[in-house]
């Protein structure tokens, strides 16, 4: 069983999405940025994917340069491709284009070794869709404290 740590999580495109499902995807990287990787220094927050020509790409995601990397560090924004099925990708291919739907990926984490992206397959959030997600969160905040008073008192 592989062990799963999670590197960095997307927390900006779950108030900006609904996500409707996720999937695993492998990512195509060169030897400094997995050692950048490593050491932390990833931003996905602006991150959001394209498929051209059959293959899946993730853009916007910055990887700072690895600081003994010297020559061998690539540019930090630079597009990578991201690895899966055929199959896959067609059937992603459609859903975005058919019903207008976004990928965007979630979280990046290592499965052993390995990088791995999380991708949700995404619909956009209205305004007031994301003001009904605040007063929400607001409400169960108020409730759970409301619930922690009781139990001391």
């Amino acid at each position: 069983m592989d062990k799963i740590r999670i590197i960095t999580k997307n927390k900006k495109a779950y108030h900006d999405y609904f996500v409707l499902e996720t999937m695993e995807a492998g990512i195509e990287l060169c030897g400094t940025e997995v050692k950048s990787i490593r050491q932390g220094s990833v931003n996905i927050k602006d991150a959001w994917c394209s498929i051209q020509d059959g293959q899946i790409f993730v853009r916007g995601m910055h990887i700072s340069p690895y600081e003994h990397g010297n020559i061998f560090n690539r540019d930090p924004l630079r597009e990578r491709r991201l690895l899966m099925h055929k199959r896959e990708i067609l059937r992603l291919y459609g859903m975005v284009k058919q019903q207008g739907l976004t990928l965007i990926p979630l979280s990046l984490y290592f499965k052993g070794s390995l990088v791995k992206v999380e991708l949700g397959l995404c619909k956009g959030k209205k305004l007031y869709d994301k003001r009904a997600d605040i007063a929400e969160k607001t409400a169960n905040r108020n409730i759970e404290r409301a619930l922690k008073e009781s139990l001391v008192r």
